[in-house]
């Protein structure tokens, strides 16, 4: 039987590139864009589609696709190694801020898309008669808006946008 055993450092880099892609599903990116990210972070070298593909035994249309998702909003950068065709990647050089921003980005983002929410819900409550759900539908919309606008006006502040760039 042939059994690979891994050293710390792999059990470690796996660990870690697993966890990225959790919390990249989690917050709504997909999983291979957080595996795809940390691959290329936790790799000194520049690292190339087939280093990512080999690693993270994923296709090399996923891995591409994720690399220009990462590219394109500045997380990741292509590098060009002289004498050689493949293209490279390695982390952009302003990674905290560049997180920072695109994490406030999506937390406006996903505002946008509570607000609408609400906005639909409240309208098909519009013309429902008086009655004890419509009553209590009403209550906790009205509390989802208030907690909506004191988010809103949180990471809506001038100072905070300052801030967070």
């Amino acid at each position: 039987m042939n059994k690979t055993t891994f050293t710390g450092t792999e059990k470690a880099k796996r660990h870690l590139i697993d966890a990225a892609g959790r919390v990249s599903q989690d917050i709504g990116l997909g999983r291979i864009i957080g595996q795809v990210m940390a691959s290329v972070y936790f790799r000194e070298d520049p690292s190339s589609l087939d280093d990512i593909v080999k690693e993270l035994n994923l296709s090399k249309a996923a891995v591409s696709i994720a690399t220009r998702q990462l590219d394109k909003i500045g997380l990741i950068k292509e590098i060009w190694i002289k004498g050689d065709r493949k293209t490279y990647y390695k982390t952009s050089d302003h990674l905290a801020a560049t997180l920072q921003k695109g994490f406030f980005e999506l937390l406006r983002g996903k505002l946008r898309t509570t607000d609408e929410i609400l906005k639909e819900a409240e309208m098909c409550l519009k013309d429902e008669g008086i009655n004890i759900e419509k009553k209590f539908l009403d209550q906790q919309i009205d509390r989802a808006r208030k907690i909506h606008q004191k988010v809103d006006s949180i990471i809506n502040n001038p100072l905070f946008k300052m801030i967070s760039g």
